[in-house]
Order: C-alpha cells, then sequence, then structure tokens
C-alpha cells in the first residue's frame, strides 16, 4: 500500500532528519527547496511501507556524498540522483521498484524524495542508519555483510563511474570516496542494489514516519512558545547532556569529510564547565571538562537552544547559544557488531562504547 507524502509533511521531514543527523547529512534548507519546487511542477511523492516489498523487489539505496561544508558552496540537483539511479539501471539491465536514502540524517533524507520524485518511483520508509554516518561501511546492510557492489557515482561535470567490485565494505568506502574527493567531494550516488528481502531484513523501518513525526513535535513546540529542545527530548526519549555557549571550532575539508572539533563554554547548570564535541562529519565523541561522556552510537545532537533547530558541523559558530542531547541508537548499531562498525573504535579514539541510556 502507498501513502501520499503531502506538500505540508516536507518542512517536518526536513526538522526531524536535521536533528537525527547529528551533524552530519548536509543541512536540509536546500533539498527542501528543491523538493518544494518539484512539487508545485506537479510531482508527487508516495510512501511504501518496507513489509510491503516483495522479496526479489529491486531497491535504489541514495545518497548525496562528499564533505558537507562543500554541499553549502555547490548547490545540488535532483537531476544527478535521478540519474546516478539511471545509470545503475543502465548497468544492471533492470528497473528499480522503489528508492531509499542510505541514511534518515540531514539533506540525504531527502535525497530519495528527490529521486523519486524525479522518476516517479515510491520511497520505502526505511533507511540504512537511522541517523547520519560518514563511511559507506557504516551502515545497517554493512553490519549484516551484504554485497557492496556495485556502486554508481555522479557528478556535476558530468563525470559517470561505477565501481563494479570491492574487496570489502572498507575498500568500497576507499575506491568510492577517492572519486568522490577527485571530482570535488561532493556527487551523488547509488550505493549497492538491495533487495526487498534484504531491506526487510537489515533495514533500518520506518525512520521516514520518525524523523516527520519528531519535526512536526518541534514545530508544534514552536508555534505553542515551548521548550523545543524539551519537545525533542519527550518525543525520543532522550537526555540533555549540556547547555552552553560556542567559544571556539576548528574544522577542515580532508580526504573527502569534514572533520573538526567544537568547543562549548557551560552556562546555567554547567557553568564553570567545558564541553569539546569532536566530529568527522557528524558529531562522534562528547567529552565533559576532558571526560569521554558520550559517543556514537548514541546519538549526539547539537541543537539551537531557542528555536531546537539543529546546528551542523558545517554551520556551528562562535557565540551560538546550544543544548548537547542524546538520543537512543536504533537497537542493531548497538549489537556487537554495530558497535565494531560505529562505536568510537571505528572513528579512532581509544574508547569503549558506554551508552548514557545504560
Amino acid at each position: 500500500m502507498l501513502q501520499d507524502f503531502a506538500l505540508e509533511d516536507i518542512e517536518p521531514l526536513a526538522t526531524g532528519a536535521w536533528i537525527l543527523g547529528t551533524g552530519g547529512g548536509g543541512n536540509p534548507y536546500l533539498s527542501t527547496l528543491n523538493l518544494r519546487r518539484l512539487y508545485e511542477q506537479g510531482k508527487r511523492v508516495q510512501i511504501m511501507d518496507p513489509m510491503d516489498l516483495d522479496d526479489n523487489d529491486m531497491v535504489a539505496v541514495v545518497s548525496k556524498m562528499g564533505a558537507p561544508l562543500v554541499g553549502q558552496e555547490r548547490l545540488g540537483d535532483p537531476a544527478h540522483l535521478a540519474r546516478a539511479v539511471e545509470v545503475m539501471e543502465d548497468y544492471l539491465g533492470k528497473k528499480f521498484r522503489a528508492v531509499m536514502s542510505v541514511e534518515i540524517g540531514g539533506s540525504n533524507a531527502l535525497s530519495s524524495f528527490l529521486t523519486g520524485a524525479m522518476l516517479d518511483r515510491p520511497v520505502v520508509n526505511a533507511d540504512a542508519m537511522g541517523r547520519a554516518y560518514p563511511e559507506a561501511q557504516m551502515t545497517s546492510f554493512a553490519i549484516g555483510n551484504l554485497p557492496m557492489y556495485p556502486l554508481s557515482l555522479v557528478d556535476v561535470r558530468d563525470n559517470e563511474v561505477i565501481v563494479t567490485k570491492a574487496a570489502s565494505w572498507k575498500w568500497m568506502e576507499r575506491v568510492s570516496r577517492s572519486v568522490c574527493t577527485e571530482v570535488g567531494s561532493t556527487a551523488a550516488t547509488c550505493k549497492a542494489p538491495r533487495t526487498g528481502r534484504e531491506v526487510k531484513e537489515w533495514g533500518i523501518h520506518y525512520t521516514v514516519t520518525k524523523a516527520t513525526e519528531l519535526g512536526r513535535a518541534v514545530i508544534n513546540a514552536r508555534a505553542r512558545h515551548d521548550d523545543p529542545v524539551q519537545a525533542v527530548l519527550d518525543h525520543e526519549s532522550g537526555k540533555l547532556l549540556f547547555k552552553g555557549k560556542i567559544v571556539d571550532v576548528a574544522r577542515e575539508t580532508t580526504g573527502g569529510f569534514l572533520r573538526g572539533r567544537t568547543l562549548i563554554e557551560g552556562i546555567d547548570g554547567d557553568k564553570g564547565s567545558v564541553m569539546e564535541l569532536t566530529f568527522q562529519n557528524e558529531w562522534a565523541v562528547a567529552f565533559k571538562d576532558k571526560e569521554a561522556v558520550a559517543m556514537t552510537p548514541d546519538l549526539l545532537c547539537l541543537l539551537d537552544t531557542m528555536s531546537g533547530s539543529a546546528i551542523g558541523t558545517e554551520s556551528v559558530r562562535y557565540g551560538q547559544r546550544v543544548s548537547v542531547i542524546a538520543l537512543p541508537a536504533p537497537e542493531l548499531l548497538t549489537s556487537p557488531a554495530g558497535i565494531a562498525a560505529v562505536g568510537p573504535r571505528a572513528f579512532g579514539y581509544d574508547l569503549d562504547f558506554k551508552s548514557v541510556f545504560a
């Protein structure tokens, strides 16, 4: 059964996905404008329940790949996402039944919607992360050890690349990231095709609904003049970690990623303390007074204290009043295989994962 995705659902989806992006996935503002424009042109998107997929249906997993900061400088075009899917269909000699986003975080949550609107394909109510992560081996499909190839990549200069085979998920990440870096650290991709059975067994389900409902909770809180940060915490059973003001930011785009850290000087109950958030596209570890207090795969989110809007790693800046919160991770990511793939050691930290929800 397909369900129409209404024009008025776009803003809640973008708002919720930006929070679930944990600082990455790209600011959804431009994708929101593109999707609204497509709706104005008469195009529409329908949502498909993942459990309605036939086992042999083919699902295109799409994303924009690269460093979030570059995405602010080079505006995306839905045509490139659609073309990445068409390139894959040409290679496979098969048509996709539906599309889904590799991650529900940030702008990439809307990548499947832009593709679906362009190609008239339904969007599966699922993703492969339940948030945003920077690397190919950090998906639920990688945790399930499913095939990682082929992959198609399309850029703004009409370069089209297909990675026909890779030795492992990490090699797929290295090869595709190298290509992405060479074309300017931003590109549209269609990941390894997934069957309906694989999506049902290994996808993170109903995350489109989750992001949309979260965004609507924030928007409604603003309209009532309630605390939007508390609305996020209540809706997602999250925890407030720190409140303060941004006093320093250090970041650089290197190897196709945005890496760095930001320092937050505590206010109110956290006055006298300092929190450091480190990131690789997304927020990875939170250190309070130099002690690690929260870390991936728990979702670390930096929110504007007044509006409840998410703040991305590419847009955080001096003087912002912020709230650092943690949200529970999808169960798969906290399994032993999940922690090996997306825990702090996967990002180079000599830390054993300890959830704030333990």
